[in-house]
């Protein structure tokens, strides 16, 4: 089936849709991986946008109950060169047209994927809108500049949880709260994961490490959080601009001057804003897993996965140390206070997909808690 997919500059290219009719809009980025299309398929950081694999090929070991990062398929649309329709791979349950069919969610293959990236590194990320039910490209592009820009979008509160619950070795478990108080199991460090569209594998690593955890939404207050008294604060990854977020923003502040806090990609950036730091938008974003990080502690280069489009600016602020920079374009990767127990990576260190280079910070993150050197 025929389809169209416009940019809001006017460009188009022309494919066809492997999961039927419809129409879907989005920022248009584009992905770097070779393989882990079914974790970026169902990462909540991707929320409102179009994802481009630059990788031809795409499908081909299928979709299996087990890689994924949350419960549903979570990207606007999805983009290909080539989808493979017959996969091959024993852990294989279902094909990938399937798969988004089932999910309600478009994608496009017979793009010229190589020149689609190449455009968005030249102009930069921008909107655009896939159809196979409007076919003139000039009403698709007059359509995709009616879309919001994802700059000043606030979408933590659509990707979040809406109740609390807990994580455990089998997976999320409601719990019941007791006018605001918790009954933690005894023994283990307590801590709260601020959920901003948190991937599944940031909370087995962190019970990995022996960690309680309580998974909250993201418009859990400050007083709410006390109520609770964990013994740390995580920050989630998740879709959006943080400087759209400021009531956010002002609820970390508070809770770091009370709590040991850790920040990962958006969880890094709110916290960032939340000790006076600044935001801004990056021109197409990091999205992959090959992206060169240093470690400025230790000199070593973690190749690690990433996925944001905004950034935070922190070196005006002179109580806190970079840590790690991205060795591509010296953005910033990673910062500690100098006199508080608080840590934040821009980058993934939880991986889902990618490598496993940067796994340690979980460990600080842990040892942070007791005050423990790392």
């Amino acid at each position: 089936m025929k389809a169209i997919l416009a940019l809001e500059d006017g460009t188009f290219f022309e494919g066809e849709s492997f999961t039927g009719s419809g129409e879907s809009g989005g920022e248009v980025i584009f992905n770097t991986g070779m393989t882990g299309y079914q974790e970026v398929l169902t990462d909540p950081s991707y929320i409102g946008q179009m994802v481009c694999m630059t990788y031809p090929l795409i499908g081909n070991y299928g979709i299996n109950p087990e890689d994924v990062e949350s419960s549903k398929v979570q990207v606007a649309a999805f983009i290909t060169k080539e989808c493979c329709k017959q996969p091959s791979n024993w852990r294989s349950v279902e094909n990938l047209p399937d798969y988004l069919s089932r999910h309600n969610v478009m994608g496009i293959e017979g793009i010229d994927t190589r020149a689609l990236t190449r455009h968005i590194r030249i102009h930069g990320a921008m909107r655009g809108l896939i159809s196979t039910n409007e076919l003139d490209p000039a009403a698709l592009v007059s359509k995709a500049k009616e879309m919001p820009e994802m700059q000043g979008l606030n979408l933590a509160n659509q990707a979040s949880c809406k109740e609390p619950y807990a994580w455990t070795d089998q997976g999320p478990k409601p719990v019941k709260l007791n006018n605001g108080a918790y009954d933690w199991p005894e023994g283990a460090a307590r801590v709260l994961v601020y959920d901003f569209g948190v991937k599944w594998n940031i909370l087995r690593l962190l019970k990995n490490e022996g960690l309680e955890l309580m998974v909250v939404p993201a418009s859990f207050s400050f007083e709410e959080a006390c109520a609770l008294n964990p013994d740390g604060i995580f920050l989630s990854n998740g879709p959006g601009d943080p400087g759209a977020m400021k009531e956010n923003v002002e609820v970390i502040a508070r809770l770091a001057d009370r709590f040991p806090l850790a920040g990962i990609c958006l969880g890094h950036q709110l916290l960032g804003l939340a000790l006076g730091g600044e935001s801004y938008k990056l021109k197409f974003g990091h999205h992959g897993l090959n992206h060169p990080v240093k470690d400025l502690a230790t000199g070593k280069i973690e190749i690690s996965s990433q996925n944001h489009g905004f950034c935070v600016k922190v070196d005006q602020l002179d109580f806190l140390e970079q840590t790690h920079i991205n060795l591509n374009d010296q953005t910033l990767e990673g910062f500690r206070h100098k006199s508080k127990p608080i840590i934040g990576v821009q980058h993934h260190p939880e991986a889902g997909p990618g490598p496993h280079d940067s796994r340690y910070f979980f460990t600080r993150f842990r040892k942070l808690l007791s005050s423990e050197s790392f």
